[in-house]
């Protein structure tokens, strides 16, 4: 039986085992060998995992956080067997992920107060961030609600032809200008047409460059200014997308776009594939962000809402 109770339907769990089964493999394959011969956690065993969830990119200071906890433990009941450990590392990640991620939410729901909900979407080019973008509208439409998209990265036009794309694809409106447009100026006119159509929810889009933070910040801002002219409390959520299987990278970007800007939720994509999931854990806890929403295949269903409980069950099983 799971440790946790399954809270996922069926085939959500299944996609989201099969998506972290590269991550899990990896990870328990080091695992296994660190711990080859031994009967109980001592310290070369802890040296080990401490070696084997730092390049599992968890990270240093979580990693370090993981260790403490597990060697209080081990202090505390004198003796610890191997076979323990697996349960004692899924307890303490999923303490971690706890601390951060405190809702239980399983589906694609928004605040019944706010409307038009405004989500403004950043992060830099190649994380996925407009498909994203798209299957965030489908999940929402999906569920019942009335959106409308904005495609606020008006410095590459594949980016606004991508949304133009997803938008089709979806069946949603979209508010565009040309390349070269003032990203502020797309907000705007996206927030007064989603208030005109009475939208229960808008997604804007944003540039994804980190060449200059200074640049970055000072558009940012404007685009929430220029926004709470026609909603005044606007943006509800600031959504980063992070590329999973970057790995640390992920890491760098976060802390580039955390320092630029107020960040209030967190998408992580591509962990299908990848041997990097445990990157996941790593930036929850660092960052003290929730992580909202995982990508977990490329279908259009492949997005979904991050559960801690279902996600270390997951890695764990």
């Amino acid at each position: 039986m799971s440790f946790f109770k399954r809270i996922f339907s069926s085939e959500k769990k299944e996609t989201l085992d099969k998506s972290l089964e590269k991550s899990k493999t990896t990870f328990f394959s080091k695992l296994s060998k660190a711990v080859a011969g031994k009967s109980k956690v001592d310290d070369a065993v802890l040296d080990n995992l401490e070696e084997i969830l730092v390049s599992s990119d968890v990270g240093v200071n979580t990693t370090l956080k993981i260790i403490t906890r597990i060697e209080s433990r081990v202090a505390a009941d004198k003796y610890l067997g191997i076979e323990e450990l697996n349960k004692i590392l899924q307890e303490e990640i999923s303490g971690l992920l706890s601390e951060t991620n405190t809702g239980e939410a399983t589906e694609f729901v928004i605040p019944k107060d706010k409307k038009p909900y405004v989500l403004m979407v950043v992060g830099v080019n190649g994380v996925g961030k407009t498909t994203t973008i798209g299957k965030l509208a489908y999940q929402f439409k999906k569920a019942g609600y009335k959106v409308v998209l904005g495609a606020g990265d008006t410095f590459r036009a594949a980016a606004i032809d991508q949304l133009q794309i997803w938008a089709d694809r979806v069946g949603v409106p979209i508010v565009r200008q040309n390349m070269g447009s003032d990203p502020a100026s797309v907000a705007f006119d996206t927030l007064q047409s989603a208030v005109a159509q009475d939208a229960d929810i808008v997604i804007i889009d944003t540039a994804g460059r980190l060449h200059n933070k200074v640049n970055l910040m000072n558009e940012l801002t404007k685009v929430k200014r220029v926004m709470q002219k026609v909603v005044s409390d606007a943006p509800h959520d600031v959504l980063l997308v992070l590329d999973g299987s970057t790995g640390q990278n992920a890491f760098e970007q976060a802390k580039q776009f955390t320092a630029a800007t107020e960040v209030t939720s967190l998408a992580v994509t591509k962990l299908d594939g990848t041997a990097k999931g445990g990157v996941v854990i790593g930036i929850s806890d660092q960052f003290k962000i929730p992580v909202k929403y995982i990508g977990v295949g490329e279908g259009i269903e492949d997005l979904q809402v991050f559960n801690k409980h279902e996600f270390v069950d997951s890695f764990f099983k």
